[in-house]
């Protein structure tokens, strides 16, 4: 697995409060409600700098937000898959059980003072399945052993409006993590200019706890760390959070984020 690591990368960096400020009166000089610094001490196998966390409300355009990065994780696997749908397995075609989760992601780039959609950009994402198993990866523990298998996995490339969008499920929980989904935005990936941004999205506790309670996620029984107590949550996870709406499927997330470009 080692050899499908990606490169590092040059990450992207967050707005200074001049930019952020000469960003907001290009607009309409809004105030700012929220600004915050919080430095990650998560140690991750890509580039994890300090980020910060900014939200200028009526400012900017949704997309414009600038999200934490947190760590990459021990699952990370570079599989190439470019699909939507990730919920099978193309060894065997098998779908994971589990209520559906359609995500979607709004991608903008900051260059200096103005906001614009990321076209181009690769964007991936990977998740245990409901009983709180990645594929391709062999447990240190011997609890599992998916290598081979490719299920939950899987990356889109965003298209003139930043826009990508996948099909999941509702991800299940392992012990020592809060319930969350990893993703990772690469720009120019063959380039030196490439940007990398890595980070993971969380759910509300209640909506887990609901969904949870159904098959296939019954059988393993409720999760045991909430939110507040994951100490990666507590590095900007606030700032990660997935809003989700009903459907006649399941559920539907909306994610934007702004990434400033820097090089």
């Amino acid at each position: 697995m080692d050899g499908n690591r990606v490169k590092e990368t040059p990450a992207a960096r967050t707005l200074s409060r001049r930019e952020l400020l000469a960003l907001i009166g290009a607009t309409a000089a809004a105030p700012l409600l929220g600004w915050a610094r919080e430095q990650s001490t998560s140690q991750s196998r890509t580039s994890t700098p300090t980020q910060t966390p900014l939200q200028a409300a009526g400012a900017a355009a949704p997309s414009c937000v600038v999200r934490p990065q947190q760590t990459e994780g021990p699952y990370f696997v570079d599989e190439k898959l470019n699909r939507s749908d990730i919920r099978s397995d193309p060894s065997d075609g098998l779908v994971q059980p589990g209520v559906p989760l359609r995500l979607v992601f709004r991608v903008s780039q900051i260059p200096g003072s103005s906001c614009s959609p990321l076209a181009g950009a690769v964007v991936d994402i990977w998740q245990c399945n409901a009983l709180g198993v990645y594929s391709d990866f062999l447990d240190i523990n011997g609890l599992f052993d998916t290598r081979g298998k490719r299920f939950l996995r899987g990356y889109q490339v965003t298209d003139a409006r930043g826009k990508v969008e996948f099909i999941t499920i509702y991800p299940g929980w392992y012990p020592g993590r809060t319930v969350h989904i990893h993703f990772k935005i690469r720009t120019d990936s063959a380039s030196q200019r490439g940007h990398e941004f890595t980070s993971q999205l969380y759910f509300d506790g209640s909506v887990t706890d609901q969904v949870h309670a159904q098959a296939p996620y019954a059988s393993k029984g409720q999760h045991t760390l909430t939110n507040d107590r994951d100490r990666i949550f507590r590095d900007g996870g606030s700032q990660l959070m997935l809003q989700l709406t009903k459907d006649a499927q399941g559920y539907v997330g909306t994610f934007d984020i702004g990434l400033e470009m820097t090089g």
